[in-house]
Order: structure tokens, then C-alpha cells, then sequence
């Protein structure tokens, strides 16, 4: 991952996919995040939790403008690392989440919604908490003017929250946990591996384009 996200960060345009990627990911985590509110019963956590990760999609986005690049506005196909399964992978996680958690639990309608928020939630911090860290060492080792630190300072702080919240959900909550992790896990695989398929092409090019 760190030789793939150290290339990603020497080249101005495959960055650029890499942040309005990250940006596409955030803005769907928070979608989701308000999807799975209950009309009556959505609490501050909850709140905050959606409205830090638009921040976070809107932060990404503005940290473009740091790149000498044009055109990502909007997230297009072809402005994002590996499109298909960057569009479907919280999706199919939510998916997968709440098939293992309704029979787990017996759960459905809002009840599940809520379970289904807290641990695919839970899964989303651990991932950011191993990813951006790695991201921000590349950027600091090549003395980019993008920075991450803000975002990784309110993960952590998520998934804290994301813990005590599990705790109080269910004793067994970590046996459960490491399901939804093993199912994220997975995709994260296909999904990181499409990246780097797409990332060697395009070094495979641009070596060819400075020769």
C-alpha cells in the first residue's frame, strides 16, 4: 500500500483521482450515515458524525486546488481510482453488514439500520485509521502542500465513539465486529488492488511519455 500511495503522490493527476476518490468515499459514508438515521431518534453522535464526513468530502475536494490540474469538479468516472469499485464499495459493505446483523441479531427496519450504522461505521474508522496515516507519510516525505492531519485527528476521534457506542449495543460486540472487518477487509482487497492495477498502467505510461 505504501509503495502504491507513495506513487500516487509523485504525479499531479493520479493524485488528484486519489483525493477526489477519497473525497467520493466521504461524501458517501456521510450519505449513508443520514440514511440509517431514525426520523425521531437521532442523536448528537449520529449529527456530528455525518456532517464531519461532508466536511471531510468537501476538504479533500479543496485540497484539488493545491494540484496543477483541471476537470474535478464533479466525480465523473474518469476522475476517480478504480470508478466501479470505488461506487460500490460502501455499498456492497452496507450490504453485507446487514445480511450477517439481521441474522445475528434478528433485526429489521430501523433497528437494523441503527446496527448496521455502528458496525459498518466501526469497520470505515479502522480502515481510515491504517489508511490516512499512510497517505500523510507520503505527503510529508515529498513535501506536498496537501495535507490530511485534520481528518485523521477526528477518525480516531470516531472511532472511540463508534467503540463506547458498540459497547452499549451488544457484550459480544467485538466477535461481531471482527465479522463486519473480515467482509471490509475483503472488499477493501479488490478495491486497493484496482487501484494499484490502474496506478502501474499509468506509471507503465508515463515512463514511456519521459523516455
Amino acid at each position: 500500500m505504501k509503495t502504491i500511495i507513495d506513487r500516487i503522490v509523485r504525479d499531479d493527476v493520479l493524485h488528484a483521482k486519489w483525493l477526489n476518490t477519497l473525497s467520493f468515499m466521504e461524501n458517501a459514508g456521510a450519505r449513508k450515515i443520514s440514511a440509517c438515521e431514525d426520523r425521531f431518534k437521532t442523536d448528537i453522535m449520529q449529527l456530528k458524525h455525518a456532517a464531519e464526513e461532508h466536511r471531510h468530502a468537501c476538504y479533500l475536494k479543496k485540497q484539488l486546488y493545491k494540484l496543477d490540474v483541471a476537470g474535478f469538479q464533479y466525480y465523473a468516472a474518469d476522475t476517480l481510482l478504480a470508478s466501479n469499485h470505488t461506487q460500490h464499495y460502501l455499498h456492497a459493505l452496507d450490504i453485507q453488514a446487514c445480511r450477517y446483523l439481521k441474522k445475528q441479531f434478528q433485526l429489521d427496519g430501523n433497528a437494523l439500520k441503527h446496527a448496521a450504522y455502528l458496525f459498518v461505521t466501526y469497520a470505515i474508522e479502522v480502515r481510515a485509521d491504517e489508511l490516512y496515516p499512510i497517505y500523510q507519510e507520503a505527503l510529508t516525505k515529498h513535501h506536498s502542500k496537501v495535507m490530511v492531519k485534520s481528518i485523521i485527528l477526528e477518525e480516531e476521534g470516531h472511532l472511540e465513539e463508534m467503540i463506547t457506542s458498540l459497547k452499549e449495543f451488544d457484550e459480544q460486540w467485538e466477535v461481531h465486529a471482527a465479522a463486519i472487518l473480515a467482509l471490509e477487509k475483503e472488499l477493501f482487497q479488490h478495491w486497493f488492488s484496482a487501484i494499484a492495477f490502474e496506478i502501474e498502467k499509468a506509471y507503465g505510461h508515463i515512463a514511456e511519455v519521459a523516455s
